[in-house]
């Protein structure tokens, strides 16, 4: 799918820097700017690398300066906003056209000359490409003048110390430990550093730091004779010895190209998402396997988000070994029943505080075995699917245990255990401790995929069979609110038990259920009527004393929001299964989802061309907020077009 902003999507810098791209590299590393090809947050640039796969990521090309000299004027290309008076970049004016497909394309105009800026990264490498075609249409000679904009810091990092020295020497860039070798067929020359305060009005709006420096050393430049077209290029990499910058071009194109040919979809949106979800899939340097990164540009890997978008985004799309690989990542990582929740940015040990991960890695791994019968890989997998079932049922870290009525209950102190994990000054917003609703689903689940796995092994599934009765039965009694027709969100014994919340749909979104159909029927019926939008679902109904409906404004405002009634997209994908399961997949229920699914294609060209977002405000759900390119988004929404093709 092919993605177009022409002057009219660009009309002004601020609706032209809110759409931006990504590029990945297979590494954790990334590119991104904006369609005005400027910065506005600090945790964008052209070439952030990772230096330690997948989460150890500096900035180092933060962006370009880009000036157009012709006979009589000098006209910009490249947009930026600057923090210290000095006047923005303005290379809006002159850009005619800005397109995604397998990676950006822009196109300017001004004084007869037509310039045309593509850029690229290489796959599982530190390097990026710029490739420029110069149609000088005048009747004088022209120069493209580019500075590179550096920053050499952690990507999150918008402060710089001043003291740090930039230096570039025989097309090598340096500061402190690190190197960075420019290639190009124009001309790299030297300059005297210099800093410059750029401003971050995307990051202001959130209230992190608002201003950030970037330093520059050279200049590179082509001269296009009169009537001459000229292609040249800028290659940027850790590497010494890097590909050319075209050849990097047509490898990225080829790749992606491959991966939407081999995807099982026949719906163009679908494609589009399975391109989004490669993306996320990127190489963990402490196993030798892959990992699925959350989301970009905020996220490391998390073991909950994982499991989630795994189904979707690598089982859905037919990467069985790639799934195979990040299920290992998170089986090695296995500590007393819990797999991490979070493998922190740098070298930072894995933080296990998540009740839900283990038990949704067992769902993974089941999965995987539906799809491709792996029995030797089901036989390594299974002892620690046992470990996970054993250390829930005896009790382990942060207050998870099995209750005598055969329920899962988990937090204490501060914790937040489950995906509703914001604590703020010693606040929790949204308190689960107790028996959470969604968590107890997935236990059901997990214990039901035992009780089959164990009989794929030749084992007896009895003593899982008998839990998942006993859990079946306590939970149709104490979840189920025959008043509202609908599941209680918490068992805690406060009034967060009655909240009307999203997370009751995954009791009929999963494989194995407790409800019966009408029951299940009513939760669809109550989540639609109160937490429906197109864009996601409402993490509170609107009605709630304790409802937000708008996400923004400093941190602390933002996560009394987060999962107060802010719309979040992943749970949509659970919403449309569970539609179509209750109307028993009819071609009324399938053209019902189809005709909302068509949200998805304004959602793809807002915020981040060709990904979807993590949230919408409750309120009015227009504008995407948080990662702008979402792992779990892409992954569920996958699962509904697969349940849709197959059903």
């Amino acid at each position: 799918m092919r993605f177009l902003y022409g002057k009219q999507d660009l009309a002004t810098r601020e609706r032209a820097q809110e759409v931006s791209f990504l590029l990945t590299n297979g590494l954790g590393g990334y590119a991104s700017t904006t369609a005005a090809f400027s910065v506005p947050r600090c945790d964008q640039g052209l070439l952030v690398a990772a230096v330690s796969a997948p989460n150890k990521r500096l900035t180092l090309v933060h962006r370009l300066s880009e000036v157009l000299r012709l006979q009589d004027r000098d006209e910009y290309l490249s947009s930026q906003s600057f923090a210290n008076g000095k006047a923005p970049e303005d290379g809006l004016r002159n850009l005619d056209s800005f397109s995604f497909e397998y990676g950006p394309c822009w196109r300017y105009h001004t004084g007869g000359v037509q310039v045309e800026r593509r850029l690229c990264l290489a796959w599982e490498r530190n390097a990026a490409a710029v490739v420029y075609t110069v149609d000088n249409r005048s009747a004088e000679s022209c120069t493209l003048e580019v500075v590179p904009q550096l920053k050499f810091a952690p990507k999150e990092e918008a402060a710089q110390r001043l003291d740090r020295s930039f230096r570039c020497c025989k097309g090598v860039i340096s500061c402190e430990d690190y190197r960075l070798y420019v290639t190009s067929d124009a001309v790299v020359r030297p300059r005297r550093m210099r800093w410059e305060l750029l401003w971050y009005p995307q990051d202001e709006k959130d209230g992190r730091p608002e201003r950030g420096l970037a330093a520059s050393c050279c200049t590179v430049s082509k001269t296009v004779a009169p009537g001459k077209c000229v292609t040249f290029e800028i290659v940027f990499s850790l590497d010494p010895e890097p590909l050319s910058g075209r050849e990097l071009l047509r490898l990225q194109q080829e790749r992606l190209r491959r991966v939407e040919e081999a995807a099982p979809f026949r719906d163009e949106t679908a494609r589009a998402l399975t391109l989004a979800a490669d993306a996320f899939i990127a190489r963990r340097d402490s196993t030798g396997g892959k990992t699925i990164l959350a989301g970009y540009p905020l996220f490391s890997d998390w073991g909950r988000d994982t499991m989630i978008a795994l189904p979707g985004c690598c089982l859905a799309t037919g990467r069985f070994e790639d799934a195979k690989s990040i299920l290992r990542t998170f089986l090695a990582y296995e500590k007393d029943g819990l797999v991490p929740n979070l493998f922190p940015e740098g070298e930072q040990e894995p933080m296990y505080n998540t009740v839900d991960a283990a038990l949704l890695l067992i769902d993974c791994v089941w999965q995987y075995f539906r799809r491709t019968g792996d029995l030797s890989f089901l036989e390594e997998a299974y002892p620690c699917l046992e470990r996970i079932i054993a250390a829930y049922r005896r009790g382990t870290h942060h207050g998870i245990h099995m209750d005598t009525d055969g329920l899962i209950a988990a937090g204490e102190g501060l914790d937040q255990v489950t995906w509703m994990d914001v604590c703020v000054d010693g606040i929790l917003p949204t308190p689960r401790h107790g028996k959470p609703v969604e968590v107890n689903a997935y236990w059901y689940n997990a214990l039901k995929i035992m009780e089959e796995l164990s009989r794929e092994l030749g084992k007896s599934g009895a003593k899982y069979a008998s839990l998942a009765a006993k859990a079946k039965r306590s939970f149709v009694e104490k979840f189920y609110n025959k008043d509202k027709g609908c599941l209680r969100d918490v068992l805690s014994g406060t009034d967060a038990d009655d909240q009307l919340r999203c997370n009751q749909i995954w009791a009929v979104s999963m494989a194995h259920t407790m409800l019966s159909p009408a029951q299940e029927r009513s939760v669809v019926d109550a989540v639609y009527r109160e937490l429906y939008t197109v864009c996601g679902l409402r993490t509170l109904e609107p009605e709630d004393p304790q409802y937000h409906g708008h996400y923004g404004g400093p941190q602390v405002e933002r996560d009394m929001a987060y999962h107060q009634g802010t719309v979040w997209v992943y749970p949509l994908g659970a919403f449309y299964r569970a539609y179509l399961k209750t109307r028993k997949y009819t071609p009324e229920a399938k053209a019902w989802v189809c005709g909302q699914l068509e949200a998805l294609e304004p959602m793809l060209r807002e915020g981040c061309a060709g990904q979807l977002p993590e949230i919408y405000d409750g309120d009015f759900p227009a504008e995407s907020k948080g990662c702008f390119a979402q792992a779990w988004s892409v992954g569920e929404m996958l699962r509904v077009y697969e349940e849709l093709e197959k059903n």
